[in-house]
């Protein structure tokens, strides 16, 4: 079967989108992911994070030709604006019936801070415009190496602190995808850092949370992600933290503190080489009395909750709900 087709059948399965009883604690993958990881196996992305001197070949590609951010495939009854704010590009989305009385959503792409925005996170974006009648607020912040966390992060925090601000009553979730959910928690930690308002909760989808990558667990973990590999991740966390050290909260927020940040939803798998960092988040952010539910599923790869499958749309569900 071509991977066209495959996809297409994990996107229209039958009884798919059915959340009626509470999973068990522990189930075990369901027959479309564990499908889908052969699927992701086969496929380049782990190649292209094998080794530094892949990366640096695929940040020189980029840097020459770079990728589009435009809106691709937000779906129907969804409207884009584009505009600008502190130089960078932001969208705005919002059902086309209009957004009076709104809540908001900032979303933080992911892609190792090297990867622009890409078509699967602009149609994650209109399924929360459309579904949970939102207000999308998508910046298009600049990757490394010529944008580091220096800047990066700070940057981000006031464009969230200006989003809270002009919010009013209405409620605020930012919500991230790997590289974008470490940025949403570093800028939270920013805001928090300066007296500022927290948004009303976070939503962490496999955060890269620490760029160290150096825990001894990890080297076995990686033998078993389909997506992900040391050595690059490594190299993209060299290259984001610039001038700064990849431990620094920045670039590694999981060295950060975690008091008085907003309550925290986060979604991880066994598959995924970052997982262990999202126990270690949810631990510490528990412990000084933030509000954490974590979501870990077996045998599920990194950004699960995004992928065309049961788990993948439960959690999706569980988004919905949570920024409606």
């Amino acid at each position: 079967m071509s991977v066209a087709r495959l996809v297409s059948a994990f996107q229209f399965c039958p009884g798919a989108c059915v959340f009626g009883a509470r999973p068990p604690a522990d189930p075990a993958p369901s027959l479309q992911s564990r499908a889908l990881n052969l699927l992701l196996g086969q496929l380049p992305y782990k190649q292209q994070l094998a080794s530094a001197e892949a990366v640096q070949a695929h940040v020189q590609k980029l840097a020459l030709e770079p990728a589009s951010f435009e809106p691709v495939g937000l779906g129907r009854d969804v409207e884009a604006t584009l505009t600008k704010m502190g130089g960078w590009p932001v969208y705005y989305t919002a059902p086309s019936s209009g957004h009076e009385g709104c809540n908001f959503v900032m979303f933080l792409h992911g892609g190792g801070y090297i990867n622009e925005i890409v078509p699967a996170h602009w149609r994650f974006v209109g399924q929360m415009t459309r579904k949970a009648g939102v207000v999308c607020v998508v910046p298009i912040y600049p990757l490394a190496p010529r944008a580091t966390a220096k800047d990066v992060v700070p940057a981000t925090a006031e464009l969230l602190r200006m989003l809270l601000e002009d919010a009013g009553s209405a409620k605020v979730t930012v919500v991230g995808n790997s590289a974008g959910a470490g940025l949403a928690l570093a800028a939270c930690q920013w805001l928090r850092d300066r007296g500022h308002r927290q948004p009303n909760r976070l939503m962490l989808i496999s955060p890269a949370a620490d760029a160290s990558v150096s825990r001894p667990e990890q080297v076995e973990i990686a033998t078993r992600d389909p997506i992900q590999d040391i050595p690059g991740i490594v190299e993209a966390g060299r290259l984001y933290a610039g001038e700064l050290d990849v431990g620094h909260p920045f670039v590694s927020p999981l060295n950060g503190a975690f008091r008085a940040l907003a309550p925290m939803t986060i979604f991880s798998g066994t598959r995924d080489l970052l997982y262990p960092d999202s126990v270690d988040l949810a631990e510490r952010a528990r412990a000084v009395g933030v509000p954490v539910e974590l979501h870990l599923l077996r045998d599920q790869p990194h950004n699960y909750a995004l992928m065309p499958t049961p788990e993948g749309r439960r959690a999706r569900a569980l988004i919905m709900r949570a920024i409606t």
